[in-house]
Order: C-alpha cells, then sequence, then structure tokens
C-alpha cells in the first residue's frame, strides 16, 4: 500500500494524521469527552512514525540530516515537538498538550508542504560529511522542538489563569493541568531546551576553533542571541524575577522569534558557495 512512496508523501500522510488529531481534540473539546486520550495519542504516533519515515527517506536521498532548506527545517522542528509530546505528555497523561501539539505539527507541516519555494531546492551533503556540524545543526533543532513544547505549556498557562480570574472552571478549561505543574513542565522544559542549546554550540565550537572562516557569522549571531534569550529568562525565572504570566508570555514569545530567526538563518547559508545541489 505505502510502496514506493516519496518522502513528500509520507509526509504529507504525517501532516494529515496531525490534522486529523486536531479535528479529534476539538470535538473533545466541544464534547467535554475526556475518553479520547488514547486515540489521539495513537494518531499522533501514528504520524510521527510517517514523519519519521518520511524524514529518514530525505535524509538517506542528501547523504545527511535533512536540514539543506526552510521545508527541512520546519519539518525537522516539528518532529522534535512531537518526539519530546510522546517522551513527555504520553508519560503524564497531558492529553490537552497533545491537543495543543497536533495543532502546532499540523500547522507547521501544513504550511512547509503548502509553500513549493520552501523547498524547491535539495541541498546534498550540506555538512560536507561532518560529523560535528551535523551534530550541532541536529542538536540546536531539536532543542527548538523543546522551546515549542515550552511554548505550548506557556500558553496553557495562560488559559488558565484566564479560567481561574475570570471564574471559568468549565468547558474547555477542566482539560488542563494545574497551574503549579503547568509552571513546573515549563520550568523544566526551559532547562532542557537551554541545556540542548547551549551543548549545539559548544559541538559547533570544536570545529569552528579549527577553520573560523567557515563560520557563517549571520547565523552563529542569530542561535548565539535565541539562546541568551532563553538563558536569560532562565536565570530570572530562577532568581525569582520572572514569574507566572510573565513567564508564561516569555515562553510564547521567544519562541515566534526563534521561529522567525530560522528565515535569516536559512537565507544567509544559500547566500554562502553552495555544495552539490539536487534538481527535484
Amino acid at each position: 500500500m505505502f510502496a514506493g512512496l516519496t518522502d513528500r508523501s509520507w509526509l504529507w500522510l504525517a501532516a494529515e494524521c496531525y490534522f486529523v488529531g486536531l479535528l479529534l481534540g476539538t470535538w473533545s473539546l466541544t464534547r467535554r469527552n475526556r475518553q479520547s486520550g488514547v486515540a489521539l495519542n495513537t494518531i499522533i504516533a501514528v504520524g510521527y512514525l510517517f514523519q519519521l519515515t518520511g524524514l529518514w527517506l530525505r535524509g538517506r536521498a542528501v547523504g545527511g540530516c535533512p536540514l539543506g532548506n526552510t521545508f527541512e527545517i520546519f519539518q525537522f522542528t516539528a518532529w522534535s515537538a512531537i518526539t519530546l509530546y510522546l517522551i513527555v505528555g504520553v508519560t503524564f497523561r497531558l492529553s490537552l498538550l497533545g491537543y495543543f501539539t497536533s495543532c502546532l505539527a499540523a500547522a507547521v507541516t501544513i504550511v512547509s508542504l503548502a509553500i513549493p519555494a520552501w523547498d524547491a531546492t535539495r541541498r546534498e551533503h550540506i555538512f560536507g560529511g561532518n560529523p560535528w556540524i551535523e551534530l550541532h545543526a541536529a542538536i540546536a533543532l531539536f532543542s527548538y522542538g523543546v522551546f515549542a513544547l515550552l511554548a505550548l505549556t506557556s500558553f496553557m498557562f495562560l488559559l488558565r489563569n484566564f479560567s481561574l480570574k475570570h471564574k471559568m472552571p468549565g468547558g474547555g478549561f477542566t482539560f488542563l493541568p494545574s497551574i503549579m505543574d503547568l509552571d513546573s513542565m515549563s520550568v523544566r522544559l526551559l532547562v532542557i531546551g537551554v541545556t540542548l542549546l547551549s551543548i549545539s554550540l559548544a559541538v559547533g565550537a570544536v570545529y569552528w576553533l579549527r577553520d573560523l572562516q567557515s563560520v557563517n557569522l549571520t547565523k552563529l549571531l542569530l542561535t548565539v542571541t535565541i539562546w541568551l534569550a532563553y538563558a536569560v529568562a532562565l536565570g530570572l525565572r530562577l532568581k525569582g524575577k520572572l514569574l507566572a504570566q510573565r513567564f508564561a508570555w516569555a515562553g510564547v514569545i521567544l519562541f515566534g522569534l526563534a521561529l522567525l530567526s530560522l528565515w535569516p538563518v536559512d537565507a544567509s547559508r544559500h547566500a554562502r558557495p553552495a555544495p552539490a545541489r539536487v534538481s527535484r
């Protein structure tokens, strides 16, 4: 049945699964049905396997981790967020987090698939066979997936806070975890994200210090800026100076800025002499 499918076909199947998860979650919220958690997680898991297959086929075709254009970067970020949700969200039975994760994954995957220009050219061996740079890029993008999940838990915190302030405990708000649980999870996700991005920069530095001329200054400055912003947010949170709504808003806004930084990062990379290209 699936024989002969291209990588994009697998990724479309994944996007459709995430979209079905979005519809199922919306239906459950309107019907106040708490029994859809298993069905939602199953659909997300199937979509995850489809997306993993598509990315694997893409990686095999380009000879490395598929991070050579905007399309691949967005797909990898969505995959990272789903990976973390399947580890964290399912373990703690956070069905509403699954709903928001499927919303994010559906939006990111469908938009990236629907814009042909983002995948107009596939770049082959973009890391030049250098495992350090490939590892650096993969960890950095995975940290963005962590920050995506942080943005979702922050958004859930804002919703829960709104329901409490306006005395609206019913409806979809009943699915939300407590304020304390959401805050604790957000802090943990921020620690994980900052740690991963720090490791990514450290791994990249191992190679950059050997060949400073290979450093893409635009990409490096943007990545360090994102890392610094999240690190400052973590420091302020641990010192008790960024709490409650402000901390939640920081999680949402910083992820928006992180997503926006992906375009100039990818554009600056294409501005450099590119490796061999594979026309589609």
